[in-house]
């Protein structure tokens, strides 16, 4: 392999001053060009940025997978440049399992009936998780990465070659600093009268010599001062153009959170709907999604299908007679806290006598427990006899 010799060299050298710079400068022994407080305050701007950005992706990040273990798998596929496989969220894998249970219960069963109601409700769910997590990926997530991996690197590296361009002006300075006290010193020793009784005055020509010397080396250090501080000029423009960059990518960052929250926003309206839907098909009460937020509103709790005046009307609960035949028995599977007077509160495994009325809703019946009257809701019974 041909190596050049000579740029190695002088790498090695530049590096060797760089080093001895910073080392006296943190130990108080040489002079520091200081930036301007604008500059300073663009530096900080900067790295509050990078910081709380990567925060903010992070957990991000967490919000959207929890499980570490597919995060670090995604991370994988995307280092490989390979697609990342489809994998069922955590709402349709619980699908699945209700609708296999469903079967094997009896799809005719109250359990296995709802199994499936809730089932396919899961499906949705998980369904409009996914929309919202590519969503958010794209629109969200891949920006600030982008800015990370891409904007704010860029940003490192010209920080970099600025405080390498700072040190060797530095450097530079010190340099002429000591060229300037050497001939300083060459110059009184020169002034000092010879000893013309000498043959040779070697004290007179050892010190003019000296004298040209530092001079030559004076005009050097000056020279290699001014390129330095061009270079390091040049530099710190870039470094302050890029700087100044930060408040478009706030900018960017600000249009991309208001379109994380409209995504957020519409994922959860079409769980909420969801959600009404299931506890409608399950004879559940349960406030209509245009009133929510209204509680004191007697009309923000409707029930869940058009109901007859034996439903409007709690006094006639009362009033309902059992038929001659057709009464059963069940067992409550669950507890059940009555909506308001005309439902029946009810405690899971107790016995209670129930029958269907003439005009009633499918979903519910009237049960019997000693005194007490009220319908019930028929998912919540097991009938017996």
């Amino acid at each position: 392999m041909d190596f050049n010799v000579r740029k190695l060299a002088t790498d090695a050298g530049i590096f060797f001053s760089r080093a001895v710079q910073f080392t006296e400068e943190k130990l108080g022994q040489a002079e520091k060009t200081e930036l301007d407080a604008h500059f300073e305050n663009l530096l900080s701007r900067a790295d509050c940025t990078k910081n709380w950005t990567e925060k903010i992706y992070r957990q991000t990040e967490v919000l959207l997978q929890p499980n570490p273990g597919a995060r670090i798998e995604d991370f994988l596929y995307e280092k490989l440049d390979r697609k990342v496989p489809a994998r069922p969220t955590n709402g349709e894998i619980l699908s699945q399992f209700m609708l296999e249970a469903a079967k094997e219960f009896g799809s005719g069963t109250p359990y296995g009936s709802t199994l499936i109601k809730v089932g396919d409700c899961q499906r949705r769910l998980g369904g409009a998780e996914r929309e919202f997590l590519q969503s958010s990926s794209i629109s969200f997530l891949t920006p600030l990465r982008n800015f990370l991996e891409g904007d704010w690197r860029t940003i490192s590296r010209e920080r970099r070659l600025l405080e390498n361009r700072r040190l060797d002006l530095d450097a530079c300075k010190a340099r002429l600093k000591k060229a300037r006290a050497a001939e300083a010193k060459a110059a009184c020793e020169g002034e000092a009268v010879p000893d013309f009784q000498e043959t040779r005055p070697r004290n007179y020509v050892l010190s003019a010599s000296a004298s040209a010397l530092w001079n030559e080396e004076l005009d050097k250090a000056e020279h290699e001062l001014r390129v330095a501080q061009t270079e390091f000029d040049r530099q710190a423009e870039v470094t302050r153009l890029l700087l100044e960059g930060i408040s478009s990518t706030h900018v960017n960052h600000l249009r991309c959170l208001c379109e994380f929250v409209e995504a957020q926003a519409m994922y959860y309206n079409q769980c909420h709907k969801y959600m009404l839907e299931l506890q409608r098909e399950l004879g559940r009460r349960c406030p209509d999604s245009s009133d929510v937020g209204s509680p004191a509103d007697p009309s923000a709790f409707p029930s869940q299908s058009s109901p007859s005046a034996l439903e409007t009307d709690a006094l006639q609960i009362e009033e309902v007679q059992p038929p001659a035949s057709g009464t059963r028995t069940a067992k409550v599977l669950y507890d059940y806290d009555a909506a308001d007077s005309s439902e029946l509160s009810l405690r899971a495994d107790e016995l209670i006598t129930v029958y269907t009325v003439p005009g009633m809703d499918s979903d519910w019946l009237i049960g019997e427990r000693g005194n007490q009257k009220g319908k019930v809701p028929v998912t919540y019974l097991e009938l017996l006899s």
